[in-house]
């Protein structure tokens, strides 16, 4: 079987699909410029991954973030490793730190990251070796694709109520003085319980993420369930100058920017819904690619519901670039996704389905357009807008020839 090609144009969870459909066993190697991951397949199963040319998701890096292991011992570990030549699990058994079961269950772990992190690629080249069998794996673990593939995009889909509810990166975080909630209700988990210890009144979401052992998923997760059950709240911002009258103006044109491009990604999703269901995963996996940075602020919801995120985050991750060009990086950035979107609208349901995206995304856009209209006109708002338009109707005569 060939199987080759780049994720810009096939989702990760479509390849996966395939190759769990298609019961192939193989190497599916994913690679960009700074990275190379592996995904082994036996019969339509993941059996093993790794990271070639990363640190990020090997073994013994996960066990330290996790608390199971100390940094004394992974470094001696590590140096019995080199000079032996076995690998890292099997020196953690010979070393009496772990037991088989124990490395098996960290193992699998260790697997389901990996690939849980190619979720969130918005690139990168990918080829299927056929019949080629994973080197130097101390222990194949089967997992099952078909409920990777769910598991993964429930995970993405996660990440947008995340988001909406976590507080600016510059905001500090402390135990609530008076819970709101019954002690008798209170029921946390342990993952919760590790945080609230390391929640001190001093600390960001940043610096919270970078002090725990448990990653930047479970980690934030944990978060989101105190602040939503009222067990920690917002002690301030960070101390910090900000010229008040270039705020004001700042403001205003990103706030008509954020309701411009969240009207608009609402209509063309909403499209997509009336078409193959809601509960179809084709865009929403090929939308995924944008959940990053100042992008994932607009995730196609109802603008008017409780699920859009917050206007003030965005604004501060939009603070933290560059003065000289947050402008043009914030509009150049949603007028390729906002195009790119409509294409592949037009890839997927054909030119009756992208004629009406387009006129459900004029028709909705005119109310933000309407709003300060000086200012819109001043700063080309309007005009560089309906450009993400004409370079989606472009594309598609090109393609339709």
């Amino acid at each position: 079987m060939s199987l080759s090609g780049n994720l810009k144009t096939v989702a990760f969870p479509d390849i996966l699909q395939l190759l769990a459909t298609g019961k192939k066993s193989g190497i599916l190697e994913c690679r960009t410029t700074a990275r190379q991951k592996e995904v082994a397949f036996r019969d339509g199963n993941i059996i093993f991954a790794s990271s070639l040319n990363s640190q990020e998701d090997m073994l013994g890096q996960l066990l330290l973030r996790r608390g199971k292991i100390s940094k004394a011992d992974l470094e001696r570990a590590i140096t019995l490793h080199k000079q032996t030549g076995r690998q890292i699990g099997t020196t953690l058994i010979d070393m009496g730190l772990f037991d088989k079961e124990e490395i098996g269950e960290c193992l699998k772990l260790q697997i389901e990251e990996t690939v849980y992190n190619l979720f969130s690629w918005r690139d990168g080249d990918f080829f299927f070796h056929e019949g080629k069998e994973p080197k130097n794996a101390p222990f194949l673990i089967e997992l099952s694709t078909m409920n990777v593939i769910m598991e993964g995009t429930r995970r993405i889909d996660e990440w947008l109520e995340i988001q909406k509810v976590l507080p600016p990166d510059d905001v500090i975080l402390r135990l609530s003085a008076n819970p709101k909630v019954p002690v008798e209700e209170i029921k946390i988990s342990m993952d919760e319980f590790r945080m609230l210890a390391l929640i001190n009144g001093e600390r960001t979401v940043p610096d919270l993420i970078n002090m725990s052992t448990m990653g930047e998923f479970v980690t934030c997760r944990a978060l989101y369930r105190l602040i939503l059950s009222k067990l920690i709240e917002v002690a301030g911002h960070r101390d910090g100058e900000v010229s008040i009258e270039q705020e004001d103006e700042e403001e205003a044109v990103m706030r008509i920017i954020f309701d411009l491009f969240s009207h608009s990604f609402f209509q063309v999703r909403a499209v997509v819904s009336d078409v193959v269901g809601e509960h179809n995963s084709r865009f929403p996996s090929f939308s995924a690619q944008y959940r990053q940075g100042i992008l994932n602020f607009f995730p196609g919801v109802d603008p008017n519901s409780d699920l859009m995120p917050s206007f003030d985050k965005f604004l501060a991750a939009v603070r933290s670039l560059p003065a000289a060009t947050r402008y043009y990086q914030v509009l150049s950035s949603l007028e390729r996704m906002l195009s790119e979107q409509l294409v592949y609208v037009y890839q997927l349901l054909g030119e009756g389905s992208f004629r009406e995206s387009v006129g459900s995304v004029k028709k909705e856009i005119a109310a933000p357009l309407a709003t300060r209209r000086e200012m819109v006109k001043r700063f080309g708002i309007e005009e560089s807008f309906y450009n993400s338009l004409k370079a989606a109707d472009k594309t598609v005569k090109l393609v339709r020839g």
